[in-house]
């Protein structure tokens, strides 16, 4: 695991919020402990957080460090024993503080060094406390001394555990339903890990003192019973709070003790000072066991071998689905991999394409090379040839001169032999003469033209040595570059080589990569596949979760319903009609989110929202249902409890319905359909008519009620503060603090209520001047007559709660009324109250300002009720530890006696209340009958009064 996913995953489980730790970043922290084999990271994120200076933060760090020595890997202790000295150093500091979370953390840190101090004293016992019979034997080595001062340390410890739960318990306010606020949560989520070690280490002492029991006499142990009976009954009494609390029962089965355990019963229990040993501590005792200790035995040894394969299973089940999770995540690694390979093969694939390309290119140089080449060849040729012919015509020519020459030889050797023939004739001179001059001319004509000859025969000579050098030096030139162009062909040529072996090893990897690629591609698509089957899985889960919890709401609203008691006030007929609208529209978008998931499996959000909206609203509907009636006549309250009942079980079927595969066409909202159109008949039939007054006389009548009710409101200012100064003046002690406290609740609730009254006449003041036009008010108000009605009777709802709280008041503080009645008394003026508000707003814009003032007034008004409930609530418990009767000098007989005298007042209390809840029924039945005589309601009008805003009060 990644060391910054583990320091996110501890920053985010302890912060300064006042929530819950997530289970998701506790179990982050958890396994990151196992991953890196120790707490170092954890207590280096720590080190950096100021728990000095945050009692909330100190808070869920010690619950997150509890979790980890319970759950994390064993040297999470060995790496946290350093700290041991701070963490006390904390807990005295922060001990110094009395409220909050201050306490509570000084005493979570005291039994954190107390769970460090025993495990490391104590090795053989795991951080979570599981141990089989047999190494709980091999703990105490057979040796009765050691399992004395075992159950010593595990009493040490369990009490600890104790003082942090009752603690905890102390601090909660439980007049309220604190564990679904999450202030609440967050004080009672780390108790689950208490409950635990509770758990076991009540079962290891229980073991231990069997143990003990069998080899010691009970004077020697009378110190170890006392103490084990003071903590079973702290322990007893916790567990059985712990289990009244919503939180628990979702996230843990809360253990059940057996029935009280009495010191004269001690001995049948744990057995007699001398009774048989049934472990054998080395045959200390050497005394026999009997059959019924055999059996005893027997059934232990059964017992535990349950318990043992029990444990295994646990533990098997939680290796299973760790393994199941690393096996995901190293499927998500490996998919990973396989991602970046086949993004790697590509890129390769792209690279060889590209080195191809090139080589091809270079290829098409190296033909034109060729090419070139094999031109200069055939060039050379061709002056090879040329220079043949001219070596020939140059031996033609040097041929020529050569005979010319011997010509010229010729002629000279006869012009000197015609010279000695001219001596030697001369005298022939004249003779010859004129031969001889012919023949000089000729021979000088000749000589002339031979000259001529020889010297064009030189400058052809001179022209062909010139050109025979220009083709030799071309000659040359050409065979250098010949020379040149071969060594280059064979460069060429042998990078072609290369480069051929180079692209036959590229195709071959290329190839290769090809195949991997295919393999990885198979692989991707397989682990795809099984992805999206994980993911087709979590989505059924989740939806079935959904379902479950959807399912939950609805039979909680039906357990409501079967139960009268649990309804705080009664509601209405119109508001009832409202909720079953509600809920059509709810049923409709239900069936387009079912269609949208059959069709598209991916998309659940919607579905999953709808059936969440449908759970509430037929909860709401339920409930409203029963509340109506509490007011309603009994034939039609009857009808309309059958009616919801229906309609709880046929949602009930119909989420049964959607959890099954299928197409929309096996999922069917006719029978819910039904039995809505049965709720609104019976709501419809209920809704109350009209006040018969005159239409000119309404608008005078709502001045006139709202200014008695001021009026009521200011009396009943006055009469507290004048019951308030009787009481200072003749009561003491805890009847004067209990009376002030309530007193001074029912002022705050008054003023509330009067700002409240201010704050609705400024609405109505503005809805009227927007409303009315050219038209006076009284105009107005005898148009809107229903509206007008609706003020006029909450109205008076709100005075007469008034009058009737001051009176239940004046009863309590003379001691001669009781406290719940006055709690029912702020239960109905919260009920006027919401009554006004709603008939105030009814006719209002949404953005007025005056709207939002009424609104704030609102939640003044309710915070008042509940702060007169809890103060009566107090002041009830504070009157009756006082008058609780002083036990301690009384006999056995005398307490038997008193238990006996207590039962049977118990049963004629219950019978009482039993006979009181039929009376309350009966009552609220004629109250309704007389309702319409009493405020001029008739028959067969079509008028009815606004709808009845619901009273949300928290339960008790």
């Amino acid at each position: 695991m990644d060391v910054s996913k583990m320091t996110v995953s501890i920053n985010k489980a302890i912060n300064t919020q006042e929530v819950a730790v997530k289970e998701k970043h506790a179990r982050t922290c958890i396994l990151g402990t196992h991953h890196e084999k120790g707490a170092q990271t954890f207590w280096s994120v720590v080190n950096r957080l100021p728990l000095s200076s945050n009692a909330v933060l100190c808070w869920k760090f010690c619950h997150v460090f509890h979790k980890l020595l319970r759950d994390g890997h064993p040297n999470v202790l060995k790496d946290s024993l350093r700290y041991k000295n701070e963490l006390s150093d904390m807990s005295r500091m922060w001990g110094h503080l009395s409220e909050g979370y201050g306490q509570l953390c000084s005493i979570y840190l005291k039994l954190l060094r107390t769970k460090m101090e025993y495990h490391t004293k104590n090795p053989r016992f795991p951080g979570n406390l599981q141990m089989s019979d047999r190494q709980l034997d091999e703990a105490g080595e057979s040796d009765v001394n050691n399992f004395f001062q075992l159950t010593v340390e595990m009493f040490d410890y369990l009490e600890c555990e104790l003082n942090l739960f009752q603690t905890v318990f102390n601090s909660l306010d439980m007049s309220r339903s604190v564990s679904v606020t999450t202030a609440g949560q967050c004080r009672l989520a780390p108790l689950i890990q208490v409950i635990l070690d509770c758990s076991h280490l009540y079962d290891y002492t229980v073991k231990l003192l069997f143990k003990l029991h069998s080899c010691l006499p009970a004077d020697t142990l009378q110190g170890h019973r006392d103490r084990f009976m003071e903590q079973f009954t702290k322990l007893k009494d916790l567990f059985y709070r712990s289990s009244n609390l919503q939180y628990f029962k979702r996230l843990i089965q809360i253990p059940q003790l057996p029935e009280n355990l009495f010191d004269n019963k001690f001995d049948d229990i744990f057995g007699s000072s001398f009774s048989h040993d049934p472990f054998n501590f080395n045959s200390q005792n050497g005394v026999n066991k009997d059959e019924k200790d055999h059996l005893i035995d027997q059934l232990y040894q059964e017992i535990s071998g349950l318990k043992a394969q029990l444990e295994n299973m646990k533990t098997e089940s939680q290796r299973a689905i760790l393994q199941l999770k690393g096996r995901i995540s190293e499927l998500e690694a490996e998919l990973a991999e396989q991602q970046h390979l086949r993004q790697q093969a590509v890129d390769d694939s792209e690279f060889l394409r590209a080195e191809l390309d090139e080589l091809k290119k270079k290829r098409e140089d190296t033909e034109k090379a060729q090419r070139s080449l094999t031109e200069i060849e055939r060039k050379a040729q061709a002056n090879e040839q040329r220079y043949s012919k001219l070596k020939e015509k140059y031996s033609e020519l040097v041929q020529n001169h050569a005979d010319l020459l011997r010509k010229n030889a010729e002629v000279t050797k006869q012009v000197s032999m015609a010279r000695q023939v001219q001596v030697d004739l001369e005298r022939e001179k004249k003779e010859l003469e004129d031969s001889f001059q012919r023949i000089s001319e000729q021979a000088q004509w000749k000589t002339q033209e031979q000259t001529e000859v020889l010297e064009n025969l030189k400058q052809e000579l001179a022209t062909s040595k010139q050109e025979l050098q220009i083709v030799q030096g071309s000659l040359e030139t050409a065979a250098q570059s010949e020379e040149k162009w071969v060594t280059q062909i064979a460069e060429l040529e042998k990078e072609r080589d290369s480069l051929v072996n180079a692209m036959a090893r590229r195709e071959e990897e290329f190839s290769t990569l090809q195949g991997q690629l295919e393999y990885t591609q198979l692989k991707l698509s397989s682990t795809q596949e099984s992805m999206c089957q994980l993911a087709k899985d979590q989505r059924k889960m989740l939806l079935a979760e959904s379902k479950k919890a959807a399912e939950q709401v609805i039979q909680e609203a039906l357990r409501q319903l079967e139960e009268p008691s649990l309804i705080s006030c009664p509601g209405s007929a119109d508001h009832l009609l409202s909720t079953v609208k509600s809920v059509s529209s709810c049923i409709e978008q239900l069936e387009k989110g079912w269609s949208q998931y059959l069709a598209c499996p991916e998309d659940i959000s919607g579905l999953l929202h709808s059936v969440t909206l449908l759970a509430h609203l037929t909860s709401d509907t339920i409930v409203h249902g029963g509340t109506t009636c509490l007011r309603a006549p009994p034939e039609p309250a009857d009808a309309l409890t059958e009616a919801c009942k229906q309609y709880g079980k046929e949602t009930l079927n119909y989420l049964t319905f959607l959890e099954e595969e299928g197409t929309l066409e096996n999922v069917s909202s006719t029978a819910m359909r039904n039995c809505l159109s049965k709720i609104k008949a019976i709501g419809e039939e209920l809704l109350p008519r009209g006040l018969d007054i005159k239409q000119e006389e309404l608008g005078d009548l709502v001045d006139k009620e709202m200014a008695a009710t001021s009026a009521a409101i200011e009396t009943a200012t006055a009469r507290i503060e004048e019951m308030l100064s009787k009481s200072r003046a003749g009561d003491t002690g805890v009847k004067l603090e209990v009376n002030e406290r309530i007193l001074g609740s029912c002022t705050s609730l008054m003023q509330a209520i009067q700002v409240l009254i201010v704050a609705s006449k400024d609405l109505q003041r503005e809805i009227v001047e927007s409303g009315r036009g050219t038209a006076s008010p009284k105009e107005f108000y005898a148009k809107n007559s229903r509206w007008t009605e609706g003020l006029i009777s909450a109205s008076k709802a709100v005075g007469w709660g008034a009058t009737v709280m001051v009176d239940a008041a004046d009863l309590v503080v003379q001691g001669r009324g009781k406290f719940e009645e006055l709690m029912v008394c702020s239960h109905e003026i919260a009920a006027s109250t919401a009554q006004l508000v709603a008939a105030s707003k009814v006719k209002a814009d949404k953005d007025s300002p005056n709207l939002a003032q009424l609104q704030q007034a609102s939640r003044g008004v309710n915070q008042a009720t509940a702060a007169v409930v809890a103060s009566t609530i107090s002041g009830k418990s504070q009157i009756e530890e006082t008058d609780n009767m002083d036990f301690s000098s009384m006999t056995l007989t005398q307490i038997k006696r008193q238990e006996m005298d207590s039962q049977v007042r118990v049963l004629e209390l219950e019978n009482e209340l039993q006979k009181e809840r039929q009376k309350l029924g009966e009552l609220r039945k004629k109250h309704y009958e007389l309702a319409g005589v009493a405020e001029g309601w008739e028959e067969g009008t079509e008028a009815s009064p606004p709808a009845l805003q619901e009273v949300v009060t928290e339960k008790e």
